[in-house]
């Protein structure tokens, strides 16, 4: 009897090993997922796999968690595109899955181009891996928000498992802020290699000399034939099909009103579109989401591709304040700028969807929410004007939309002008305007050493909705050293996320140099730009 009970036990001995490791590799990896916002997701998803290693410090865990993230990206867009499939082009529907399967590949990006750089495959700092990380959570809420603005809020939560993926998502970014933290970082890659090679000596001078865009361009784009190409988009598509796509490709585009839709697409990195001024270069349109587009895909211009620099343009929607949300500029681009542009629309002029950005000496008019987005923006030395909206509205200059609190995105306005547009003055006294209010949980909005019109209302910011309390003790807002007559903060809102910021050291996180780490990618395109307060 004792034989065959020793012949048993042997018999067995692999099988309790492997269960025996299996089950000190779920325990300890319990250990592991407890130090993330979102134990559950990630447990239940290394309960699942098998063959993975239990990390051994917090990097290899980093690394871990990027792939889970990848992972769950990869099946939700397949998933996506399958059941695109089941509806017809042109439907609602069908408008919201093509925004998504678009924002899951480019979430795929992010999360591989973050993988490349955090397994060490691809030099990058901690910093850019928040940027990208950042990036991918925003695209799936951006998601999400299609499906609101359709009505067709049923379609996308059965097929994507879309909090998992999010949730998997926050914890990768929270770890690596934690190793960010550890490290200091505050760069871009720009820092190892000196001055980024997509900007010259040539496009610098481009940005100050009109008398030679014509020359210098790459393309000319004239809307009277005398150009290489008559649409701002056809001179884009050429760019786009570079095989060599090292070196900045630049557009000039001649003075004349383009009546198209402009996308710079994912992969057309390194294109500078310089125009004739505002008012003189126009691309316009009239998308918006009463006409069946989602807001993401409303956009008269929607650039994706790395690096962008647009100078001495106006982008347009003309829908007016009746439409709704109607985006006349979206931007996901990273280390991208904006210089001595005019951004005009109503409702949700201006997205600054994702990445980091720049804009400066730029004009931005609208009504609600017309600066709103993700990124981690600084508008420097910029014109803000709110302007006529609806009966019965009121104006909120900015709608953040920091979904967690890992994210380094925010909205920071530096050195800027607030005042009232031409169409608000005669009823300026009927119309309230205020700076922000929270569109996601942890918005983050700052203004800087601005001069505050006597439009902005005393209370400074409003609330999500009338009586709502929600974001108001987990947002940020903040003011530093404004001028003008609403800038006294007395009479401000009370909330525990509102703050009056007293010290320069404190102010100084939400500059260019610190906030978009500006010294790294700004410096040599000739455009001007004061890097701390």
């Amino acid at each position: 009897m004792m034989h065959k009970i020793s012949y048993l036990l042997r018999l067995l001995l692999p099988f309790i090993l492997c269960l025996h490791l299996l089950i000190t590799t779920v325990s300890g990896i319990d250990q592991w997922c407890h130090k993330t916002p979102y134990p559950d997701p990630c447990k239940r998803y290394f309960e699942n796999r098998n063959g993975f290693r239990l990390p051994t410090q917090l990097s290899d865990f980093r690394v871990m968690l990027v792939e889970a993230a990848m992972h769950r990206a990869l099946s939700a867009r397949d998933a996506l595109a399958n059941s695109a499939l089941n509806y017809t082009t042109g439907c609602p529907k069908q408008a919201v899955f093509a925004d998504c399967i678009h924002l899951y590949r480019d979430t795929i990006m992010q999360l591989n181009r973050t993988l490349e750089c955090v397994s060490g495959k691809q030099y990058c700092t901690d910093f850019d891996a928040q940027t990208w990380l950042s990036t991918a959570l925003t695209n799936t809420y951006t998601c999400r928000h299609g499906t609101t603005d359709l009505n067709v809020p049923d379609i996308i939560t059965p097929i994507v498992s879309d909090t998992k993926i999010s949730n998997l998502i926050s914890n990768s970014l929270a770890v690596n802020g934690a190793l960010a933290n550890n490290n200091g970082t505050t760069t871009t890659t720009a820092d190892r290699k000196g001055f980024p090679t997509w900007v010259s000596g040539k496009e610098s001078r481009l940005l100050q000399l009109q008398s030679e865009r014509a020359v210098r361009a790459n393309l000319v784009v004239a809307k009277d034939g005398s150009g290489h190409v008559t649409t701002v988009q056809a001179a884009i598509d050429v760019a786009g099909r570079r095989k060599v796509t090292s070196g900045r490709f630049v557009i000039y585009v001649k003075s004349g009103v383009y009546q198209e839709n402009v996308n710079v697409r994912r992969n057309n990195d390194d294109i500078m579109l310089v125009g004739d001024g505002i008012g003189s270069t126009i691309i316009t349109a009239g998308r918006s989401v009463k006409d069946g587009y989602t807001t993401y895909s409303s956009a008269t211009a929607g650039i994706e591709g790395l690096h962008f620099i647009a100078k001495g343009i106006t982008f347009q929607n003309t829908a007016g304040p009746a439409k709704g949300q109607a985006v006349a500029l979206r931007s996901s681009s990273d280390l991208s700028i904006f210089y001595q542009c005019s951004i005009e629309g109503y409702q949700d002029t201006l997205l600054v969807h994702s990445q980091r950005q720049f804009y400066r000496d730029c004009y931005i008019y609208g009504t609600v929410d017309f600066i709103f987005g993700n990124a981690a923006v600084v508008f420097q030395n910029c014109l803000i004007l709110p302007r006529r909206p609806l009966k019965g509205q009121a104006n909120v200059i900015t709608a953040q939309g920091r979904a967690g609190p890992f994210q380094n995105t925010g909205i920071s306005i530096h050195n800027s002008t607030i005042l009232p547009a031409p169409d608000l003055m005669p009823v300026i006294g009927t119309v309230k305007t205020y700076m922000g209010r929270p569109w996601m949980k942890y918005s983050r909005t700052v203004v800087l050493e601005t001069y505050l019109d006597s439009v902005v209302s005393p209370l400074g910011w409003s609330p999500w909705l009338k009586g709502s309390d929600f974001g108001l003790d987990t947002l940020f807002y903040a003011e530093y050293n404004n001028t003008g007559p609403a800038s006294p903060t007395s009479g401000r809102v009370r909330w525990k996320g509102f703050h009056v910021l007293n010290r320069a050291s404190d102010a100084s996180a939400f500059t260019v140099g610190s906030f978009i780490a500006g010294t790294s990618w700004l410096p040599g395109t000739g455009i001007p730009f004061t890097s701390g307060l």
